[in-house]
């Protein structure tokens, strides 16, 4: 859902009724994960994706059909098409289901909110049934980072349950998909829950107003990540130097990097190649619970850097995390390419990839998160 935010939006400013089609679940390979969707407008238009091509006609018949038949919802598999390729499925050999279901901005007037909100760039989750009592099932409450959720699910035990589950993987930053309720003690029927978690941008944090700052800056920023270059020369940081950078400070790294609000997205590039700011820098970023950890240099540079950070008390354990000399190894010459290669560390790391080519892998290309659904729902507890 929230691949097509600004669309679903303008649709329920409109008080246009829609299909809405939800990746729920993936098995194997697969090109989407799971809270993708693709949206039909009453009038027949079409926006999103839930497969990449694949199945995507059929999904558009299935979503007129639910706009012209008057159902709430239906649940649809799509799995290997056959050895010709003619029957509908998909290609990579793995296997989604989806929920299509009819949405009428009148009866779900939350949604407008909670999607006007995640327009803004405000932290929130949208919490889905996706499976269940027939009468539940498409439901949605929006559960703001900051305040009471948002519509209902049909009791205010299931609500507040689910609400919690839906804060707890906002905190997380994930999308993921938890099963509540079938007990006496919470609500009677199961539900499984899809939270779609919009959470603020995961930050990179650039140390060294260097070229190589300016191109890593504009690969974070693709990403997706808020962006800062710091550097303690105030003739080398200023914005000018950087325009892809959110936002440009002028202080001692570790100074900063002590004063800033960091999270387990965090990724940390220190580009300066000078031990004053290294050192002391690296000292504090080790010690903290970020993301990613890399430091520009020769492997002579990471050698005496280890040595330095030996002696300034850094355990063995803590420099097990750095990631030194950074990025990985694509040959990379210019900025621009070496850019490229610590930023395709940092989302290898993140998703627990490999970094070698698909080419000599084995197993599913497509995985979507490290971390199951259970694992998922343990996070949120």
């Amino acid at each position: 859902m929230l691949n097509i935010v600004d669309t679903l939006l303008q649709w329920c400013r409109e008080s246009r009724p829609f299909a809405l089609a939800t990746i729920v679940q993936v098995n194997g390979s697969a090109p989407l994960p799971p809270g993708t969707s693709l949206a039909v407008s009453s009038e027949g238009a079409a926006v999103g994706s839930v497969s990449g091509g694949c199945v995507e006609g059929a999904v558009y018949d299935l979503c007129q059909e639910i706009l012209e038949s008057g159902r709430t919802a239906v649940r649809a598999s799509f799995g290997y098409a056959d050895d010709e390729g003619i029957a509908i499925g998909l290609t990579c050999g793995g296997e989604i289901e989806i929920l299509v279901q009819r949405i009428d901005p009148a009866i779900q007037p939350h949604l407008a909110l909670a999607l006007d909100e995640l327009a803004r760039g405000r932290p929130g989750a949208i919490a889905h049934v996706v499976d269940g009592p027939e009468e539940v099932l498409g439901r949605t409450i929006y559960v703001p980072h900051d305040g009471e959720h948002r519509g209902t699910l049909g009791g205010e035990v299931e609500d507040g349950i689910v609400a919690a589950r839906a804060s707890g993987l906002l905190r997380a930053g994930q999308t993921a998909r938890v099963e509540v309720g079938g007990d006496a003690d919470s609500c009677p029927d199961r539900l499984s829950i899809l939270v779609h978690a919009s959470a603020s941008r995961p930050r990179m944090l650039i140390f060294g107003a260097v070229d190589f700052a300016d191109a890593l800056s504009q690969a974070g920023r693709f990403l997706g990540y808020h962006v800062t270059v710091c550097d303690a020369r105030p003739v080398f940081a200023t914005p000018t130097r950087f325009p892809h950078a959110d936002e440009v400070v002028r202080d001692w790294p570790h100074r900063y990097l002590a004063n800033t609000e960091v999270d387990a997205r965090t990724a940390i590039c220190v580009l300066t190649h000078d031990a004053k700011f290294d050192i002391p820098l690296l000292r504090l970023a080790l010690r903290l619970p970020v993301g990613y950890v890399g430091a520009m240099g020769s492997r002579r540079t990471h050698d005496d850097r280890l040595q330095r950070l030996r002696e300034a008390g850094v355990p063995t354990h803590q420099l097990a995390n750095l990631h030194s000399p950074i990025g990985l190894d694509l040959g990379a010459r210019t900025p621009q390419e070496t850019a490229l290669a610590i930023a395709a560390e940092i989302i290898a790391h993140a998703n627990q990839g490999t970094g070698l080519s698909l080419t000599d892998g084995s197993g599913p290309i497509h995985r979507h998160s490290p971390a199951t659904s259970s694992e998922a729902a343990r996070i949120a507890g």
